[in-house]
């Protein structure tokens, strides 16, 4: 009798016009360039591929979307299920009439600031100083230098874990600071934005202002997650992570940040447990110094290599 072969996911999943690809590495798509490997990767290359794997994945296996990774931290022993990213048929940009731009989900924040810039459109400059997605800009209300993903949406499509697709309007997504509340399944695809009519030059010096501060500011250079603490209520993360004596403070390959210490890089050889491992030394300090449990920012997902990390207060 011939044993009964179990099919691995990617055998489970459809053919679609995009890529499917087993034990695909991960670490070299995030910002920190660490990180173990995806069960399967999948890459939609269109509504249809995505409404396809959506409908097909077995309800036993986890999907998470996968942007340019600039707010995640993966870590060593890789992603069990399906990692999700979206191709160039989520990119589109473009201007519609009232100054609002419907954006793909995986368009960059940098590319829709550009394109409002070129259309005389103010109100989004802010997006040049957030390293990410439209759609990654969802999850965390994504902002910088006062204004944020709330401000500006108008309504988002998504498609929702039966592979139904929705238009829905910002109160959907419960939006709050660094924040947002709506189904783990629901898939981004699109975004409508509001901006409003202005100098095209005024824009432009204005976005300049925001990449100068951001470069002065931030180890923008680096192999980084981000910023990697939400600041506490009527408090500034960086501030008391300075405090707590952890500018500078390192774990194997990963620092605090010197030059702004509420971002953890990865010098070349750190490890994601490294990484992590640092972050809950800071939180551990900060809470010890300054009597604050720190929340991370930062999305860390997978699973440990050497079993779980001791997490600080």
């Amino acid at each position: 009798m011939t044993a009964a072969v179990t099919p691995t996911l990617a055998q489970r999943l459809p053919a679609i016009k995009g890529r499917v690809t087993p034990g695909a590495p991960i670490g070299p798509v995030t910002w920190f360039r660490v990180g173990g490997p995806a069960e399967v990767m999948v890459r939609a290359q269109d509504i249809e591929d995505l409404v396809a794997v959506v409908k097909a994945r077995p309800a036993d296996v986890s999907l998470l979307v996968l942007g340019v990774g600039s707010n995640l931290l993966v870590r060593d022993g890789g992603l069990d299920g399906i990692v999700l990213r979206l191709g160039r048929g989520f990119a589109g940009v473009a201007v519609e009439a009232g100054c609002r731009l419907r954006v793909g989900a995986s368009a960059l924040d940098l590319n829709v600031s550009l394109a409002a810039r070129d259309a005389g459109i103010a109100g989004l400059e802010f997006l040049r100083g957030i390293p990410g997605t439209i759609g990654g800009a969802f999850r965390t209300n994504a902002g910088a230098y006062g204004a944020e993903l709330a401000d500006v949406l108008v309504e988002a499509t998504v498609v929702d874990g039966q592979g139904n697709v929705l238009t829905l309007e910002p109160d959907a997504f419960h939006f709050a600071y660094r924040h947002s509340e709506f189904p783990a399944d629901w898939i981004v695809t699109q975004a409508v934005l509001q901006g409003r009519a202005g100098d095209m030059a005024a824009i432009a010096a204005r976005m300049e202002e925001i990449a100068r501060a951001r470069e002065e500011a931030q180890p923008v250079r680096s192999r980084t997650g981000g910023s990697t603490f939400k600041n506490p209520a009527g408090k500034r993360a960086w501030e008391l992570v300075d405090v707590a004596g952890c500018r500078g403070l390192r774990r194997g390959g990963a620092v605090v940040s010197v030059q702004h210490c509420n971002f953890l890089i990865n010098e070349g050889d750190a490890s994601a447990a490294d990484i992590e491992g640092l972050g809950e030394d800071v939180r551990r300090r900060v809470f010890e110094v300054c009597g604050v449990s720190l929340e991370w920012e930062i999305m860390r997902l997978g699973r440990h290599l050497q079993g779980p990390m001791e997490v600080a207060p």
